[in-house]
């Protein structure tokens, strides 16, 4: 499995990319290709163009959560495919894979960070595949569906409003998710934002892939100002887990990558990063 970061808070310093603070990453998995989350812009075909990256040959799209960051992009890649062909390359159209919340309408202080397409609009160009349950795209590569959330100090805020049913309810994201790679060395765990706990999100993909080791965690990690007590906790998780790399990365502030470098090998990410594994 080959990942390529094609959206980040960061770039790389040796390549002129184009950064921004959402999440788009390019994967490459048992003669498949797949685009998990499409960042904020259109900056995901730019950044993707100047890599040699073909965004026309999808297999699926797989979407983390529901929130612009992560989703607004799904506009951009509409607008490429509905032309069918390019440069005498004739595409199919990818697979959109989510959770079912994923395209409910969320606001936060009444500002709007939901998806900008409806699940109507989006079926105009893409074949949809919503489900809560394990979805597995190869031998090897899982969407986990919705996160089992156990431990007391993850997920237990939540995030704005999101609109169920004609009623305004409190957002915990339920529609977070990852992707999770089966290596040959242990998981490899792909993530968005982490929403419903990086912790969570871990514990579920050993449940999910019947396998206990974790190998590397790329993606962020929801540690934005977090409190005492979901840092600490975070922290001697990561202690006790072990794993051979943390890319923690978009929503993921300095002071928490510090405190997690003190029991793990924190790596560093940006537009331009390529990850591959066995």
């Amino acid at each position: 499995m080959k990942l390529t970061v094609l959206v980040d808070n960061n770039t790389m310093i040796d390549r002129y990319f184009t950064g921004e603070p959402g999440v788009a990453y390019f994967i490459e998995c048992d003669d498949r290709r797949y685009l998990f989350d499409t960042g904020y812009s259109d900056i995901f075909l730019r950044n993707a163009t100047k890599m040699g990256i073909n965004l026309l040959a999808l297999d699926a799209v797989v979407i983390s959560h529901g929130h612009n960051d992560h989703t607004w992009g799904l506009g951009e890649l509409a607008k490429l495919y509905s032309e069918g062909v390019y440069e005498g390359y004739e595409c199919q159209k990818p697979m959109v894979i989510a959770h079912p919340d994923a395209f409910l309408d969320k606001n936060i202080d009444g500002f709007d960070v939901g998806a900008m397409l409806s699940i109507h609009q989006l079926k105009k160009t893409f074949s949809l595949k919503l489900d809560k349950e394990p979805i597995w795209l190869t031998e090897k590569l899982v969407f986990l569906g919705e996160i089992e959330r156990n431990n007391s100090f993850e997920a237990k805020t939540p995030i704005g409003k999101t609109l169920r049913d004609d009623s305004w309810e409190d957002d915990f994201v339920l529609d977070d998710s990852a992707l999770v790679y089966k290596s040959n060395k242990g998981l490899v765990i792909i993530t968005g934002c982490s929403h419903g706990g990086i912790c969570n999100i871990i514990e579920y993909a050993k449940k999910v892939c019947n396998e206990e080791r974790v190998y590397d965690v790329i993606g962020g990690f929801h540690l934005l100002k977090p409190s005492p007590q979901k840092l600490n906790n975070t922290v001697e998780y990561f202690k006790k887990c072990q794993p051979h790399a943390l890319y923690a990365c978009h929503c993921t502030d300095l002071h928490s990558k510090i405190s997690l470098a003190q029991v793990a090998n924190v790596e560093d990410v940006g537009v331009g990063l390529v990850v591959e594994y066995k």
